[in-house]
Protein backbone atom coordinates (compact mmCIF):
# COMPACT_ATOMS: atom_id res chain seq x y z
CA UNK A 1 0.00 0.00 0.00
CA UNK A 2 2.06 3.00 -1.22
CA UNK A 3 1.63 6.60 -0.11
CA UNK A 4 2.52 9.59 -2.26
CA UNK A 5 4.30 11.73 -1.35
CA UNK A 6 5.91 9.75 1.43
CA UNK A 7 7.34 12.82 3.17
CA UNK A 8 6.04 16.19 4.27
CA UNK A 9 6.31 19.14 6.62
CA UNK A 10 6.56 18.71 10.37
CA UNK A 11 3.82 21.31 10.51
CA UNK A 12 1.41 19.02 8.67
CA UNK A 13 -0.77 20.04 5.78
CA UNK A 14 0.73 17.71 3.18
CA UNK A 15 -1.88 16.29 0.78
CA UNK A 16 -1.19 12.57 0.29
CA UNK A 17 -2.69 9.85 -1.86
CA UNK A 18 -2.82 6.29 -0.53
CA UNK A 19 -3.41 3.44 -2.95
CA UNK A 20 -4.26 -0.16 -2.25
CA UNK A 21 -7.34 -2.37 -2.30
CA UNK A 22 -10.48 -2.70 -0.22
CA UNK A 23 -10.37 0.98 0.74
CA UNK A 24 -14.10 1.63 0.33
CA UNK A 25 -15.57 2.73 3.65
CA UNK A 26 -12.30 4.10 5.02
CA UNK A 27 -13.26 5.99 8.17
CA UNK A 28 -9.87 7.16 9.38
CA UNK A 29 -6.25 7.63 8.29
CA UNK A 30 -3.71 7.70 11.10
CA UNK A 31 -0.16 9.09 11.04
CA UNK A 32 1.52 7.53 14.06
CA UNK A 33 -0.99 8.31 16.78
CA UNK A 34 -2.57 11.33 15.10
CA UNK A 35 -5.57 11.44 12.81
CA UNK A 36 -5.32 12.90 9.33
CA UNK A 37 -7.89 15.43 8.14
CA UNK A 38 -9.73 15.73 4.85
CA UNK A 39 -10.02 11.97 4.38
CA UNK A 40 -11.70 11.29 1.03
CA UNK A 41 -12.40 7.88 -0.47
CA UNK A 42 -11.80 8.33 -4.19
CA UNK A 43 -12.37 4.69 -5.09
CA UNK A 44 -11.92 1.21 -3.72
CA UNK A 45 -8.20 1.57 -4.52
CA UNK A 46 -7.49 5.19 -3.61
CA UNK A 47 -7.87 7.48 -0.59
CA UNK A 48 -6.64 11.04 -0.15
CA UNK A 49 -5.92 12.80 3.15
CA UNK A 50 -4.03 15.71 4.70
CA UNK A 51 -1.23 14.89 7.11
CA UNK A 52 -1.32 16.15 10.71
CA UNK A 53 1.74 17.73 12.30
CA UNK A 54 4.44 15.35 13.51
CA UNK A 55 8.12 14.51 13.52
CA UNK A 56 10.46 11.73 12.53
CA UNK A 57 9.19 8.63 10.74
CA UNK A 58 5.66 7.37 11.51
CA UNK A 59 3.44 4.54 10.35
CA UNK A 60 0.38 5.42 8.30
CA UNK A 61 -2.63 3.11 8.55
CA UNK A 62 -6.22 3.14 7.28
CA UNK A 63 -9.26 2.00 9.19
CA UNK A 64 -12.09 0.41 7.19
CA UNK A 65 -15.10 -1.77 8.10
CA UNK A 66 -12.79 -4.70 7.46
CA UNK A 67 -10.17 -3.61 9.99
CA UNK A 68 -6.86 -1.75 10.01
CA UNK A 69 -4.46 -1.83 7.08
CA UNK A 70 -0.81 -2.73 7.09
CA UNK A 71 1.41 0.31 7.93
CA UNK A 72 3.42 2.35 5.42
CA UNK A 73 6.13 4.81 6.49
CA UNK A 74 5.82 8.59 6.22
CA UNK A 75 8.79 10.87 6.86
CA UNK A 76 8.38 14.27 8.49
CA UNK A 77 10.82 16.88 7.20
CA UNK A 78 11.71 20.14 8.94
CA UNK A 79 11.39 23.48 7.16
CA UNK A 80 14.50 24.50 5.21
CA UNK A 81 16.98 27.01 6.56
CA UNK A 82 18.86 29.25 4.14
CA UNK A 83 22.13 30.81 5.22
CA UNK A 84 23.57 32.48 2.13
CA UNK A 85 23.43 33.21 -1.60
CA UNK A 86 26.55 32.88 -3.73
CA UNK A 87 25.56 36.15 -5.45
CA UNK A 88 23.31 38.75 -3.87
CA UNK A 89 22.74 40.78 -7.04
CA UNK A 90 22.50 40.25 -10.77
CA UNK A 91 21.04 41.42 -14.06
CA UNK A 92 17.40 42.42 -14.36
CA UNK A 93 17.07 39.96 -17.22
CA UNK A 94 18.07 37.05 -14.97
CA UNK A 95 19.67 33.96 -16.45
CA UNK A 96 22.56 33.71 -14.01
CA UNK A 97 22.99 30.70 -11.76
CA UNK A 98 23.23 31.12 -7.98
CA UNK A 99 24.01 28.67 -5.22
CA UNK A 100 21.87 28.70 -2.09
CA UNK A 101 23.44 27.26 1.06
CA UNK A 102 21.64 26.16 4.22
CA UNK A 103 20.09 22.98 5.63
CA UNK A 104 17.19 20.77 4.62
CA UNK A 105 17.58 21.64 0.94
CA UNK A 106 17.78 18.13 -0.52
CA UNK A 107 14.00 17.92 -1.03
CA UNK A 108 13.69 21.36 -2.65
CA UNK A 109 10.87 21.55 -5.16
CA UNK A 110 10.94 25.24 -5.98
CA UNK A 111 12.75 28.57 -5.56
CA UNK A 112 11.23 31.99 -6.16
CA UNK A 113 12.77 35.44 -6.53
CA UNK A 114 10.23 38.09 -5.68
CA UNK A 115 7.48 35.54 -6.25
CA UNK A 116 8.76 34.56 -9.70
CA UNK A 117 9.80 30.92 -10.06
CA UNK A 118 13.44 30.16 -10.73
CA UNK A 119 14.33 27.50 -13.28
CA UNK A 120 16.78 24.59 -13.19
CA UNK A 121 16.43 24.15 -9.43
CA UNK A 122 18.90 21.39 -8.56
CA UNK A 123 19.52 20.12 -5.02
CA UNK A 124 23.23 19.31 -4.82
CA UNK A 125 23.13 18.11 -1.21
CA UNK A 126 21.15 18.71 1.96
CA UNK A 127 23.17 21.90 2.44
CA UNK A 128 23.31 23.25 -1.11
CA UNK A 129 21.20 23.80 -4.21
CA UNK A 130 21.60 25.72 -7.45
CA UNK A 131 18.98 27.67 -9.36
CA UNK A 132 18.79 29.90 -12.42
CA UNK A 133 17.53 33.36 -11.52
CA UNK A 134 14.37 34.40 -13.42
CA UNK A 135 14.02 37.84 -14.98
CA UNK A 136 12.91 40.52 -12.56
CA UNK A 137 9.94 42.83 -12.74
CA UNK A 138 11.98 45.91 -11.79
CA UNK A 139 15.41 46.80 -10.46
CA UNK A 140 15.71 46.55 -6.69
CA UNK A 141 15.74 44.02 -3.84
CA UNK A 142 13.39 41.01 -3.71
CA UNK A 143 12.89 38.17 -1.26
CA UNK A 144 14.11 34.67 -2.06
CA UNK A 145 11.98 31.69 -0.99
CA UNK A 146 12.83 27.99 -1.02
CA UNK A 147 10.10 25.34 -0.86
CA UNK A 148 10.91 21.79 0.24
CA UNK A 149 8.96 18.84 1.54
CA UNK A 150 9.32 20.51 4.94
CA UNK A 151 7.72 23.78 3.93
CA UNK A 152 8.72 27.20 2.62
CA UNK A 153 11.43 29.42 4.06
CA UNK A 154 12.07 33.08 3.34
CA UNK A 155 14.81 35.31 4.67
CA UNK A 156 17.32 36.01 1.92
CA UNK A 157 17.40 39.08 -0.31
CA UNK A 158 18.55 39.36 -3.92
CA UNK A 159 18.91 42.65 -5.76
CA UNK A 160 18.07 43.01 -9.44
CA UNK A 161 20.35 45.49 -11.16
CA UNK A 162 19.57 47.46 -14.31
CA UNK A 163 22.12 48.47 -16.94
CA UNK A 164 24.28 51.50 -16.10
CA UNK A 165 24.49 54.63 -18.24
CA UNK A 166 27.09 57.40 -18.38
CA UNK A 167 25.86 60.93 -19.03
CA UNK A 168 28.96 62.96 -18.22
CA UNK A 169 32.51 63.23 -16.89
CA UNK A 170 34.21 66.11 -15.11
CA UNK A 171 36.94 66.95 -15.90
CA UNK A 172 37.28 65.38 -19.33
CA UNK A 173 41.07 65.57 -19.57
CA UNK A 174 44.15 65.15 -17.44
CA UNK A 175 47.85 64.25 -17.49
CA UNK A 176 48.95 60.92 -18.94
CA UNK A 177 50.68 60.18 -15.66
CA UNK A 178 47.24 59.62 -14.15
CA UNK A 179 46.02 60.77 -10.76
CA UNK A 180 43.14 62.96 -11.96
CA UNK A 181 40.02 62.81 -9.80
CA UNK A 182 37.06 62.41 -12.18
CA UNK A 183 33.36 62.61 -11.34
CA UNK A 184 31.24 60.28 -13.47
CA UNK A 185 27.50 60.90 -13.65
CA UNK A 186 24.77 58.67 -15.06
CA UNK A 187 22.18 56.16 -13.89
CA UNK A 188 22.29 52.82 -12.07
CA UNK A 189 25.84 53.50 -10.91
CA UNK A 190 25.31 52.47 -7.29
CA UNK A 191 26.15 48.82 -8.02
CA UNK A 192 29.24 49.51 -10.14
CA UNK A 193 31.87 46.80 -9.91
CA UNK A 194 34.58 48.38 -12.07
CA UNK A 195 35.61 51.56 -13.89
CA UNK A 196 38.20 51.58 -16.65
CA UNK A 197 39.97 54.31 -18.63
CA UNK A 198 41.26 53.01 -21.93
CA UNK A 199 40.89 49.45 -20.64
CA UNK A 200 42.92 50.08 -17.49
CA UNK A 201 41.15 49.68 -14.16
CA UNK A 202 40.74 52.81 -12.07
CA UNK A 203 40.14 53.03 -8.32
CA UNK A 204 36.65 54.38 -7.69
CA UNK A 205 34.03 54.97 -5.03
CA UNK A 206 30.26 55.11 -5.25
CA UNK A 207 28.73 58.42 -4.22
CA UNK A 208 25.14 57.42 -4.99
CA UNK A 209 23.13 55.77 -7.75
CA UNK A 210 23.92 58.61 -10.16
CA UNK A 211 27.51 59.52 -9.25
CA UNK A 212 30.89 57.83 -9.08
CA UNK A 213 34.27 59.27 -8.17
CA UNK A 214 37.28 57.73 -9.91
CA UNK A 215 41.01 58.43 -10.14
CA UNK A 216 42.58 58.02 -13.56
CA UNK A 217 45.33 55.46 -13.99
CA UNK A 218 48.37 56.30 -16.10
CA UNK A 219 47.63 56.27 -19.83
CA UNK A 220 48.81 57.19 -23.29
CA UNK A 221 48.21 60.65 -24.72
CA UNK A 222 44.92 60.83 -26.59
CA UNK A 223 41.22 60.17 -26.11
CA UNK A 224 40.14 56.93 -24.42
CA UNK A 225 36.87 55.17 -23.64
CA UNK A 226 35.53 55.19 -20.12
CA UNK A 227 33.62 52.05 -19.13
CA UNK A 228 31.49 51.46 -16.04
CA UNK A 229 30.44 47.87 -15.31
CA UNK A 230 27.83 46.56 -12.88
CA UNK A 231 26.30 43.07 -12.42
CA UNK A 232 23.90 43.70 -15.33
CA UNK A 233 26.20 45.00 -18.06
CA UNK A 234 28.57 47.81 -19.02
CA UNK A 235 28.17 51.40 -20.19
CA UNK A 236 30.79 52.96 -22.46
CA UNK A 237 31.48 56.65 -22.91
CA UNK A 238 33.43 56.64 -26.17
CA UNK A 239 36.57 58.82 -26.25
CA UNK A 240 35.21 60.59 -23.18
CA UNK A 241 38.53 61.31 -21.45
CA UNK A 242 41.67 62.73 -23.04
CA UNK A 243 45.13 62.06 -21.68
CA UNK A 244 47.44 65.02 -22.16
CA UNK A 245 51.22 64.85 -22.14
CA UNK A 246 52.69 67.25 -19.59
CA UNK A 247 55.26 69.90 -20.49
CA UNK A 248 58.98 69.21 -20.33
CA UNK A 249 61.98 71.54 -20.39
Amino acid sequence: MPISPNQGSTGGGTAVTITGSGLTGTSAVTFGTRQATGVTVVSDTQVTATSPSGSGTVDVTLTTPGGTSNPVPFFYVGAPFKSSLSATSGPLGGGNTVTISGTGLSTATGVTFGGVAATAVTPVSDSKLTATVPSGVAAGPVGVSVTTAGGTNNGLTYTYVDAPTITGLSPTSGPDSGGTAVTITGTNLGTATSVTFGGTAAPFSVIDSTTLSAVTPAGTAGAVDVVVTNPDSSATATAAFTYVTGPSI
